[in-house]
């Protein structure tokens, strides 16, 4: 197959003899690739925020958002999903990602679990899917058999879809409602997606998910009230929302934090 006809994320890099280069033209050139990114996502904004509306909608309603993908595309998924209860303070079954293969995959490659196009809607079915949840199926390929078969099933099913995807009218852009086409151009390794196709994830991923989280009221002002103390860390960033909010000292702050548990609480009943 010519170059001219392969997939975007299949063409030949646009910098050739790797090898041959030297550590600062390699940092340098990769660097280059990358900062084209967040300009092909802009041009993406307008179909995102329909997304993000119609995620605020189903979840407001009880639903959940699943992430479903294979490989690179399933862990950042996976990672999206579970930054989402201890940044935001959501129970760990209103974000869920899914990879095929299961949770092993997130560390080693699990042999031909992407092919299997049944696979996903056997995974989501262990969570009781129903129509008011949303499915977004994320792959730079847009071929991904685990994450068409996903997809497909689930919008025959009367579920609200989506997907992530780093090639133009690629077949999973065709399954679902609400196609995000993110089109980085080759690799500066020929074929790897986990570089600007998975950057271009990853940033899509952080918009989606703290946009929604921010409509869903769990952000106050630019502030992650709600944010689970789960480390001194934490726990010394909530004393300082305190101190700033309430205008207060730091003993005060710790006291109050100490006392509520909780970032929200202590503005709330500091304010009733």
């Amino acid at each position: 197959m010519s170059d001219q006809n392969k997939p975007t994320t299949e063409k030949s890099s646009r910098y050739q003899d790797l090898e041959l280069m030297s550590t600062e033209e390699l940092l340098r050139n990769m660097n280059r690739e990358d900062k084209t990114v967040p300009e092909v996502i802009e041009a993406e904004i307008p179909k995102i925020m329909i997304l993000v509306d119609s995620i605020v909608q189903q979840i407001a309603k009880g639903g959940r958002l699943f992430y479903i993908g294979a490989g690179t595309s399933g862990r950042l998924g996976v990672l999206d999903a579970s930054e989402c209860p201890p940044t935001f303070g959501v129970s760990d079954d209103v974000v869920i990602g899914l990879i095929a293969g299961g949770d092993v995959a997130l560390r080693k490659a699990v042999e031909n679990a992407e092919d299997n196009s049944n696979g996903a809607w056997e995974d989501l079915q262990k969570f009781k899917i129903n129509k008011n949840d949303l499915v977004i199926g994320i792959a730079a390929s847009g071929t991904t058999p685990y994450v068409i078969g996903g997809v497909k099933k689930a919008r025959e099913k009367g579920l609200i879809t989506a997907c992530i995807t780093n090639n133009k009218n690629s077949p999973l852009a065709k399954e679902v409602q609400y196609p995000i086409e993110i089109e980085v151009g080759p690799e500066f390794v020929t074929g790897s997606t986990r570089m600007k196709s998975g950057t271009a994830q990853k940033l899509v991923l952080n918009m989606i998910s703290t946009s929604v989280m921010i409509k869903l009221g769990r952000v106050k002002g630019n502030k992650m009230v709600d944010m689970q103390l789960s480390n001194k860390k934490l726990i010394e960033r909530g004393v300082r929302m305190i101190m700033e909010e309430l205008n207060v000292d730091e003993t005060i702050a710790q006291n109050l934090l100490e006392e509520h548990k909780n970032v929200r609480e202590v503005l709330k009943k500091s304010r009733d």
